[in-house]
């Protein structure tokens, strides 16, 4: 049996953590985009956010990102001509 990390959580320990919502996910995401972050809420979202959720809201940010920049582009260029 290999020898397991005396830091790592138990199986029970990781499995009993409560999971983020995705409206805090989605924070999280938000500020990763900014740059900006506490290291204090930067290791309580290590624990707390499920991979999975991360990836959704950064693709649903990034979407909504690109979609803002299209828009506003349309937008200056229709009230140039």
């Amino acid at each position: 049996m290999p020898d397991r990390d005396p830091h790592a959580p138990s199986r029970n320990e990781s499995a009993t953590r409560p999971r983020a919502g995705f409206l805090a996910t989605l924070r999280a995401v938000l500020w990763s985009f900014v740059g900006i972050r506490r290291r204090h809420d930067y290791e309580s979202d290590v624990h707390s956010l499920d991979p999975r959720a991360v990836i959704a809201a950064g693709l649903l940010a990034g979407l909504v990102f690109v979609l803002t920049i299209i828009a506003v582009v349309r937008l200056v260029i229709g009230s140039s001509g």
